[in-house]
């Protein structure tokens, strides 16, 4: 029987020694080579001052600016994750239900159907920096009467702000919010 134990052991270690350490550390090599900037946080700066994060999303809820994806994890970094509730869950459902009334007390001209996921759904990491550019468009004529600016300014600016996806293939085209709100701030 030892013969038989001292082999498992010996596999079990080397196994995880590969299947846990040299492939977390591949995978860790390949988003630092890879990734945007490096998986590392860039903040960023306006008049000296840190304003926000360029590559996690953080939380706008006054008239004034567009606002971003909703984090499950009130946009902490620290704690990157969904909500892990599925589709039918009714809490998730109440939340989502409470967001999509929020919109819609919001813009009233807006009709259920027309509301885009992304400004009522979080993400999988809860971090999202960016929305939809439809999320985006809808919220125009809002951000544009609380600033008391020309719809057709604040469309313009939404589409200077619009990224392209990756390679022009990967993705689909979105709008960094920090970015977006900043700019309005320079009008």
């Amino acid at each position: 029987m030892k013969h038989h134990i001292l082999p498992a052991i010996r596999l079990t270690v080397i196994c995880l020694g590969l299947c846990v350490g040299a492939y977390s550390f591949l995978m860790w090599g390949i988003a630092k080579l890879l990734g945007p900037n490096g998986g590392e946080v860039v903040l960023v700066q306006a008049g000296g001052q840190i304003v926000g994060v360029k590559n996690i999303g953080q939380a706008f809820i006054t008239d004034r600016y567009f606002w971003g994806r909703p984090s499950a994890v009130n946009y902490n970094g620290a704690g990157s994750g969904g909500s892990n509730k599925g589709p039918s869950n009714p809490d998730y459902l109440q939340v989502v239900a409470a967001r999509i009334d929020t919109l819609l007390a919001k813009h009233p001209n807006l009709r259920r159907s027309d509301i885009p996921s992304d400004l009522v759904t979080a993400s999988g990491s809860g971090l999202d920096p960016h929305i939809s550019v439809a999320a985006a468009m809808i919220q125009v004529s809002r951000v544009a009467r609380a600033r008391g600016l020309d719809e057709g300014m604040v469309r313009q600016l939404v589409r200077d702000h619009t990224e392209k996806p990756l390679f022009g293939l990967f993705g689909t085209p979105r709008v960094q919010v920090l970015e977006l709100n900043m700019a309005l701030d320079q009008k």
